[in-house]
């Protein structure tokens, strides 16, 4: 099943979670915030999108700049800042079985569906 792990509040994510309806097929809304990945899961979410860690993070985030923005942070020290607040994952991300985008632009999940 498809599974988006998605922000209400914010506008992209919004627009992917619309993408994902008027598809007609079924999908999963996780909200990332409530109910965040664990390290596992994060860890998996990277090696779906092919990214390193660091390209997921959400490096506008107020937190980012007051906490990390100027460490030199390992891949596992990135993925735990994330862990601690998921706020720093960007969104949307959308997996479909081995496949993986994050919805930026949102029509970007229309290649996985």
């Amino acid at each position: 099943m498809i599974k988006i792990f998605h922000n209400n509040r914010c506008s992209k994510s919004r627009c992917g979670v619309e993408i994902l309806e008027n598809s007609g097929k079924d999908f999963e809304i996780i909200n990332y915030l409530q109910t965040p990945p664990n390290k596992e899961e994060l860890k998996d979410i990277i090696k779906l999108l092919g990214i390193a860690p660091i390209e997921l993070v959400r490096k506008n985030e107020q937190i980012w700049k007051d906490a990390y923005k100027d460490k030199n942070l390992s891949d596992d020290e990135v993925i735990e800042a994330m862990i601690e607040n998921p706020k720093l994952i960007e969104r949307p991300i959308v997996i479909n079985g081995k496949k993986a985008v994050i919805g930026r632009p949102p029509e970007t999940i229309k290649e996985i569906i």
